[in-house]
């Protein structure tokens, strides 16, 4: 939408935001939730099924819907519809994605043990509430919930996600759509506060600057005991009281590791849009990366392309610029004085030695030369935005 405020044209551009809270729902509540997840899990793989043989049988798609099981399910009638209803959109979109690109997969059955256990209601006509310390949702009681952070004021709610993680814990994230003002004129980006960031396999990230950003590979750390732990939950037997608590005080471990790694990459993301007007950032290949070299454990620890996807958003929402370096550019290779490339560099080397006389870190020369290349693709990006020096 286009507005004029104070003799500007500005666009009206909507974003979304969600809020993930911690919620205590009673046994009751606890019972109507299991509820919900199993029948959830329920129509997913019966529509599935039906969509499968739908097409062996006939080579077209069928169009199902949750109310066509109603009749002879009827304690589908027991929980929230809406929720039902985001399940046909999530298998609807799945399936008709995977005939455009094949190669993100086949949807898959949910097994009740190995599944996440979540569903998503929308709101219509106030079924959806936030009332202070109680969370009002569909088929039930308020629930108790802990605002730990303020919702601001023009946000308009439009969806709830609960979800059971497997520690046992409940949570809830509440998605709010917000308006944001656009001017159409160009974004003026100070050079000196362009900023190149290479990828490191120990401690995330390393900047042109010559700082880096010391993740302290919270997974690693805790290998010994995660370990420990999962050699008691292998000599559990299946099935068993044991083996039930020992696989949540588990899953508790790695709940621990990944909630200290999003806490160390949101803060790490606000100081970063909030000191520069731009980031430069080379596009790797983190899963075939992964698979390489036996570096599985570190790149999944560092879990740099969630890190970028969280950059690039709030740089995109305070108007600034992300600059993605293409994965081919020889970054590690060039010398960031002459600009002269060094065929023979290997991976042992991490000491940057050129016929110029420039000798300096690696890492830290790839992220200047990633540097340059941004403000280089920045000064050819036309009107969208205005390098100054």
């Amino acid at each position: 939408m286009v507005y004029r405020v104070r003799g500007e044209i500005v666009n009206m551009v909507k974003y979304y935001k969600a809020y993930r809270f911690r919620i205590y729902p009673s046994p009751d509540q606890e019972q109507q939730m299991a509820k919900t997840f199993g029948c959830c899990r329920f129509i997913h793989n019966h529509m599935l099924e039906d969509k499968i043989r739908e097409y062996k049988e006939n080579g077209k798609m069928l169009r199902t819907t949750p109310a066509m099981y109603k009749g002879e399910f009827p304690w589908l009638k027991e929980v929230d519809s809406l929720a039902l209803a985001n399940v046909q959109l999530q298998l609807e979109a799945a399936y008709k994605k995977f005939f455009r690109e094949p190669s993100v997969g086949f949807p898959r059955f949910r097994a009740k043990h190995h599944s996440r256990d979540s569903y998503t209601t929308n709101l219509v006509n106030g079924n959806i509430r936030l009332m202070g310390r109680r969370l009002k949702l569909p088929k039930m009681s308020p629930v108790r919930i802990i605002v730990h952070r303020e919702i601001p004021e023009d946000g308009k709610l439009k969806s709830v996600t609960v979800v059971r993680e497997p520690s046992g814990k409940y949570y809830a994230s509440l998605l709010y759509e917000f308006d944001s003002c656009e001017n159409q004129a160009a974004v003026k980006i100070r050079e000196d506060k362009v900023l190149g960031m290479d990828f490191a396999m120990a401690g995330l990230a390393v900047f042109s600057d010559g700082s880096r950003a010391d993740y302290p590979m919270y997974y690693r750390k805790s290998e010994g005991k995660l370990a420990r732990e999962q050699r008691k939950l292998s000599r559990c037997k299946k099935g068993s009281r044991n083996y039930v608590k020992q696989k949540r005080k588990v899953a508790r471990y790695h709940e621990k590791i990944r909630n200290q790694r999003r806490d160390f990459q949101n803060k790490l993301s606000f100081y970063l849009s909030e000191q520069y007007d731009a980031v430069c950032v080379e596009d790797l290949n983190m899963k075939g990366m992964s698979r390489g070299l036996h570096f599985g454990k570190s790149v999944m620890d560092n879990a740099n392309g969630r890190f970028q996807r969280i950059l690039e958003g709030k740089m995109v929402r305070k108007g600034k610029a992300y600059v993605r370096i293409d994965r081919y550019f020889p970054s590690s290779k060039r010398c960031s004085c002459c600009g002269r490339i060094k065929g023979d560099l290997k991976l042992s080397d991490r000491i940057y030695e050129c016929e110029c006389g420039y000798r300096g870190d690696r890492d830290i020369n790839a992220a200047i030369n990633l540097r340059q290349e941004g403000i280089r693709i920045l000064h050819c990006s036309g009107d969208e935005h205005q390098v100054t020096a």
